[in-house]
């Protein structure tokens, strides 16, 4: 009986520590399994925060779409519609001068007389040279009408007649010589007042009562005494560079600016054009028109013109910081549906100072990274940061972005 308590007390202890080495096993274990599972979590969430860090988080913004119309803006002259120099035909003193330099004149009106003594004694000779020829024709006419009846009779010879019919022909000659003459002198006697041969206004004034007038006729040089412009009109010049050649047609409207006149602007039509490319400075020679009835806008000033250009193609606009310059050409970083970029190779037209006009390489859906970084890559993954209150960035950019932490 004692044997038998005593096996079952040996029995009790050895199963008591199997059971205590099976715990510490177990407690080993799950220490084991805790001490791995912790590992591993430290692990991914390591991994997890430094992909996260090495994703870039990037803002982002869509094209806008470029202006249907271009409005280009180039330096213009403007000049007087008619511009007529007046200069004298004869020589003498300036008796009289009736306008002076702003005076606004009509056509046809008196400016200014010439004394010209010398021309009116030539014109007293040649009408005197007139009379005699005529005097001369009328015993001419007499002598010829009697040899035609003497030869009738044979009391002079057909010879005779013959001369006295070629003097009678002679002396006409002489007649119309003279009268022509006289008739020249008039013209030029006609010169020594002076008319205004448009309408405008006197710009120039180079003489004065008393001073001696040559018309360059003695081999001096010839001095403009006065210069009309007409003003009622402008023509105003602008050269166009080539690509714009295609669009210049006769119509196109533009307007007129002047630092004089700020915020006014002045309507002008286009009339004609050179109809062809100066080689040197590779511009098309254009004239436009612009009425000027208030008198405003003066002739020789500098003016900007403005033009509204049709454009070819659609346009779209960036602002200057979406645009990466490289070796290899101008790029902008494209955001994809799976959250990475392509660098896309854009043509870029003007310059607006901070936006920049794309021609070509990007649309209206495309989304394009703002300020990429210098590291930024093609197909590298990023993040969109999503600014609900700021203005131009797409919070739709591409599906499965996340918001910046």
């Amino acid at each position: 009986m004692r044997r038998e308590e005593r096996w079952s007390g040996v029995a009790g202890a050895v199963s008591r520590g199997v059971l205590f080495v099976l715990g510490l096993a177990a407690a080993a274990g799950c220490l084991a399994w805790w001490g791995i599972a912790s590992r591993a979590g430290a692990m991914t969430t390591l991994t997890s925060e430094t992909r996260e860090l090495n994703t870039p988080t990037v803002a982002v913004i869509r094209p806008k779409a470029g202006a249907p119309e271009e409005r280009v803006v180039l330096p213009g002259n403007l000049q007087a519609f008619a511009d007529a120099p007046i200069y004298a035909r004869i020589n003498g003193y300036l008796r009289r001068r009736l306008v002076d330099m702003g005076t606004r004149v009509k056509a046809g009106q008196l400016l200014a007389e010439i004394d010209a003594p010398e021309l009116e004694q030539q014109l007293q000779q040649a009408r005197a040279d007139l009379a005699t020829a005529e005097a001369n024709l009328r015993l001419a006419q007499v002598t010829a009408d009697r040899y035609r009846e003497l030869v009738k009779t044979e009391s002079v010879t057909q010879q005779d007649a013959d001369n006295a019919a070629g003097a009678l022909e002679a002396r006409k000659a002489s007649v119309e010589s003279a009268r022509h003459n006289v008739q020249r002198f008039d013209q030029l006697q006609a010169f020594t007042r002076i008319y205004a041969p448009i309408d405008g206004v006197v710009t120039v004034r180079n003489t004065d009562v008393g001073a001696l007038i040559d018309p360059g006729a003695s081999g001096g040089a010839a001095r403009e005494l006065f210069h009309i412009a007409s003003t009622g009109r402008l023509r105003v010049f602008v050269n166009l560079p080539q690509r714009f050649s295609r669009v210049a047609r006769k119509g196109l409207a533009a307007d007129l600016t002047l630092a004089e006149y700020p915020g006014r602007r002045y309507g002008a039509v286009l009339v004609r054009t050179s109809e062809a490319i100066d080689v040197a400075s590779r511009t098309l020679l254009a004239e436009l028109e612009v009425d000027n009835a208030t008198g405003e806008l003066l002739p020789g000033a500098f003016v900007q013109v403005s033009f509204k250009l049709p454009t070819a193609a659609s346009t779209w606009v960036l602002p200057v910081n979406a645009v990466i310059f490289r070796g290899d050409g101008v790029r902008v970083a494209v955001v994809q549906r799976d959250s990475t970029v392509v660098m896309t190779p854009v043509t870029l037209g003007r310059d607006f100072g901070t936006e920049v006009e794309v021609l070509d390489g990007i649309g209206a859906d495309t989304i394009v990274v703002v300020s990429p970084p210098d590291s930024l890559v093609d197909k590298q993954l990023v993040r969109v940061f999503q600014n609900n209150g700021g203005s131009g960035t797409d919070t739709g950019a591409a599906p499965g972005t996340g918001r910046a932490r």
